[in-house]
């Protein structure tokens, strides 16, 4: 049975959508199972934070921090001015920066500036121009430690981002059926060996 604050989570996403179809890229929030599925590809050391780039509604947020990151070294970024404030309702302890993901340099805070250890990218990232895919991959890179993979989520069949054009190496590391539309997550580094197993974690 669906509880009110999913109903309304659920609601908010779908009129949000209907408002910005191409920024919020889907009718429908992650479903808990793929939420659970990015969870699972997060990796930090202990101190270090996790930044979630597009938290919607807050289902993978919930599911990050049912994977054990504190909500005090979660970082979400929400351009949306609706969204951003159910995230800040829902989940009073994490950071929710109301900005584009190229300002964030200009709104982390302090502590966490050369101190994240994974990026979680839920932006419609197929639908963005070369230009926007080329910045949003140097902002994200310029966040981590080389070593460090970052993840985006996508709905299309294949890579989100021309990761050779753009220097990087990638491979697609989960794919369900189990969310609509069916739903895969991407690795990126510009190190290969960032994308063998435990070499972030």
């Amino acid at each position: 049975m669906e509880t009110s604050e999913g109903g309304a989570a659920k609601g908010l996403f779908f009129r949000r959508f209907l408002a910005h179809p191409t920024r919020v890229g889907s009718l429908f929030p992650s479903s808990p199972s793929l939420s659970r599925m990015i969870a699972a590809q997060v990796g930090r050391a202990d101190g270090e934070y996790v930044i979630e780039i597009g938290g919607g509604t807050g289902t993978v947020t919930r599911a990050i921090l049912s994977s054990g990151v504190p909500d005090d070294k979660l970082i979400v970024v929400e351009i949306d001015k609706e969204m951003a404030q159910f995230l800040r309702k829902t989940y009073p302890a994490v950071t929710v920066l109301e900005c584009s993901i190229f300002d964030i340099m200009q709104r982390l805070p302090q502590p966490a500036i050369g101190n994240v250890g994974c990026v979680v990218c839920e932006l419609p990232v197929t639908l963005l121009p070369h230009e926007a895919q080329e910045r949003l991959v140097e902002t994200i890179v310029s966040l981590l430690p080389r070593n460090h993979p970052f993840f985006v989520l996508t709905h299309g069949l294949g890579s989100p981002i021309p990761a050779e054009k753009l220097g990087l190496v990638g491979k697609r590391n989960v794919f369900t059926l189990r969310n609509f539309p069916p739903a895969s997550v991407w690795s990126y580094a510009r190190d290969p060996e960032a994308l063998t197993e435990g070499s972030a974690r």
